[in-house]
């Protein structure tokens, strides 16, 4: 069982969503963020390329970018956000 941090950027990323999306989206993402703590590479995990520990999930038009620490059983949320056309554009 890994234990779940959760960044001052990524709190902050959270607050300002709850207040602006539907509940239902909001549980969605609470689940799915706490669900990390039993799988941290759950089915549809993406590994950030330049990134030695970092990793995204989406639900659906949201995503959570994360850092995965296995020698301390930690997992650091570092970003929630709203995914858009020019998300992953460079």
């Amino acid at each position: 069982m890994y234990r779940i941090e959760i960044s001052p950027a990524a709190d902050r990323d959270l607050e300002k969503l709850k207040g602006r999306i539907r509940r239902q989206d909001f549980e969605r993402l609470r689940v799915a963020v706490s669900g990390l703590a039993e799988e941290p590479r759950p089915q549809g995990v993406r590994k950030i390329k330049g990134a030695e520990r970092a990793y995204r999930i989406r639900m659906g038009n949201y995503r959570v970018v994360y850092e995965v620490y296995d020698n301390d059983n930690l997992v650091l949320i570092l970003q929630v956000a709203r995914r858009s056309e020019t998300t992953y554009r460079q």
